[in-house]
């Protein structure tokens, strides 16, 4: 019993589940963490694709199984007219609007990218994108709403 009295104890009740604008800024983070890992791979010149699984049905014997498959990240910046790198961010398929009548982010040079994305992702995880992500997800979520 003297190891536990070492531990703090509380009195604690797991939560249900998560708020949804917490699952929202999970889920862009990932997809940033996904636009650095590709930064750094063309960096490298590597190519970087995202292994995910997939349920397929064997036909001869009818059993499904899990098989690991590649999918594709597109790079979610490009260079611009003016010869500089841009970066737009995306939700889904949607480009996120970072103020009102912007949508992309001036990087500039390619060792200007990754500092950017990292910056990005504080700004979400800090919360100063929740009013776009609440707004596009409502935009996404009229979209299916029965007519």
């Amino acid at each position: 019993m003297s190891t536990l009295n070492n531990l703090k104890l509380v009195a604690t009740k797991r939560p249900g589940a998560l708020p949804q604008i917490v699952q929202r800024r999970n889920r862009l983070i990932a997809k940033i963490w996904e636009q650095t890992e590709l930064a750094k791979a063309q960096q490298e010149g590597k190519s970087f694709s995202r292994t995910k699984y997939r349920s397929v049905k064997d036909v001869e014997t009818g059993e499904r199984r899990n098989v690991e498959v590649q999918k594709r990240v597109r790079a979610w910046w490009f260079t611009a007219e003016n010869g500089k790198l841009c970066l737009q961010v995306r939700y889904g398929a949607k480009v996120l609007e970072l103020a009102k009548g912007k949508t992309g982010i001036e990087v500039g040079a390619t060792d200007n990218l990754i500092p950017t994305l990292d910056a990005l992702k504080a700004a979400v995880a800090a919360g100063e994108l929740d009013a776009v992500l609440e707004a596009i997800s409502a935009t996404m979520r009229s979209g299916f709403a029965a007519n």
